[in-house]
């Protein structure tokens, strides 16, 4: 266990790999904490320096009240700095990755390169965040659960493995319902649209075809927004691929470092 102090706050992460190692940070989804990206890390290039971190209110990361998507940024490139990370390709899963669009615009010569998994640069609307929000003040996480799964995973995941669906379930539901919602809210009122348009670093973006959060012509508006951006869907899987599909990520992912000789 790796954990720091952000403006007194506990933040808990792992670093791995070679210490002169191309650096990949990976900013973790609503709802998730830095366990989400375990099954991919086979699946990358050897050599690697990989960064992972819980951001506010998630795993065993400190809650932060109401925090924006560029405050959640700051808390990454705080971490960054912290660890002497001069600069890295960032890997953002959801809100993950909104935190990498916002991390480009605020320091874009510390970001190499982006993957932005299964998101945009605005998601959803000010009425489905209030909705939801206010659902789980009333019901708590346990409320939404069933509803969450089936979109971040497909049938033929929640079908067929079983035990899986509940550690992810289980994950979801013991989030702090404060650190959720205040995520919620973050997501709720930012639009990256203007930092997606003015990224320079290489862009790949991809979707899963079962994502019942952020689907492929959602995630699709991210790319045609991003200069130079690529665009790759991955077939069968839902909103959490690193879960589902971590082989067909990681090949993704890795195709991107090499074509961009960051990894």
């Amino acid at each position: 266990m790796q954990s720091t102090l952000i403006d007194g706050r506990a933040i808990e992460y792992r670093i791995e790999g070679p210490a002169d190692g191309p650096v990949l940070a990976f900013s973790n989804s609503l709802g998730t904490d830095l366990r989400v990206w375990d099954a991919l890390l086979p699946h990358l290039p050897p050599g690697l320096r990989v960064l992972r971190y819980s951001k506010a209110g998630h795993g065993l990361s400190d809650l932060a009240g109401d925090r924006s998507i560029a405050a959640h940024a700051s808390d990454l490139l705080a971490l960054m700095d912290g660890l002497g990370l001069a600069r890295a390709t960032v890997v953002g899963l959801s809100v993950g990755g909104m935190i990498a669009q916002a991390l480009a615009a605020a320091a874009p010569d510390r970001v190499a390169g982006l993957v932005f998994c299964c998101t945009a640069q605005k998601i959803g609307t000010a009425e489905v965040w209030n909705e939801r929000i206010a659902g789980i003040r009333a019901g708590g996480l346990e409320s939404l659960a069933d509803a969450v799964m089936e979109r971040w995973f497909s049938t033929d995941f929640r079908e067929t493995r079983p035990a899986e669906l509940a550690i992810w379930r289980n994950m979801l539901t013991r989030t702090p319902a404060e650190g959720y919602t205040s995520v919620c809210a973050a997501i709720r009122d930012a639009d990256l649209t203007e930092a997606a348009r003015a990224i320079a670093a290489p862009a790949l973006c991809v979707a899963g075809t079962e994502d019942g959060s952020t689907p492929p012509e959602v995630v699709r508006g991210l790319a045609d927004l991003v200069p130079g951006a690529a665009f790759e869907v991955v077939e069968g899987v839902g909103h959490i691929p690193c879960v589902e599909a971590p082989e067909r990520l990681g090949r993704s992912i890795s195709g991107f470092l090499k074509e961009h000789g960051l990894g």
